[in-house]
């Protein structure tokens, strides 16, 4: 990853996400290695509506509900949707190789079904076997993504595309960039393996609210 993390925007959010883990290429994802702790830095130039200051303050706005649940009933996909925010270096946390069938939500961008990208980060595989976005490959165009949040309602997303880039051309802007609409993606390792044992691509889905 880049050593310097990326700068913090007030009315604009800069900490877009996508997971890479230690050792892997700038601005990439690794979600398969076992490497602890998997990073990701934000793209400098990438935005999210952050909402009023006074979002979720007595008078303020209502603060967006959670996503706690993901379902991708093509798949067999049904998980719990844990948090995942900042390492101390600026990079992105990823779940741990323990919790490999738990998918997490990236705090820092959208929340799913707010405007904006929302951000999802499984591993494919970990040492203890098949994770949770293990066959995220096969997933189709117009496959519907389901997230339940924290207030009961279920959100759909349709499936618009799916990208496989070298961790070392990852399309940072394309993924966590400014957008006007209610997107999601989901993000996983893919591709072979370097000599230390690290997925050498990142595989990307690319979904909008139904």
């Amino acid at each position: 990853m880049s050593p310097t993390p990326p700068p913090f925007w007030r009315a604009a959010l800069p900490v877009v996400i996508c997971l890479v883990l230690t050792g892997c290429s700038s601005d990439a994802v690794d979600a398969a290695s076992d490497t602890p702790g998997g990073k990701v830095h934000a793209p400098r130039d990438a935005a999210k509506d952050a909402g009023p200051d006074n979002a979720g303050k007595p008078g303020g706005p209502e603060p967006a509900a959670a996503p706690v649940q993901l379902s991708i009933a093509s798949l067999g996909v049904n998980s719990q949707l844990m948090r995942l925010g900042l390492n101390e270096d600026g990079t992105v946390q990823v779940p741990p190789a323990e919790k490999g069938m738990t998918a997490g939500w990236y705090t820092g961008g959208a929340t799913p079904g707010e405007r904006g990208a929302a951000v999802l980060i499984g591993h494919n595989d970990t040492r203890f076997g098949k994770a949770v976005f293990h066959d995220l490959k096969k997933i189709g165009k117009g496959a519907d993504i389901a997230i339940r949040n924290d207030r009961g309602a279920e959100l759909h997303f349709r499936v618009t595309g799916t990208e496989t880039v070298s961790k070392r051309a990852f399309p940072t802007k394309k993924v966590y960039g400014a957008t006007d609409e209610r997107a999601l993606r989901l993000i996983t390792c893919d591709g072979a393996f370097d000599a230390q044992g690290h997925p050498v691509d990142n595989l990307i889905v690319y979904a909008t609210r139904s």
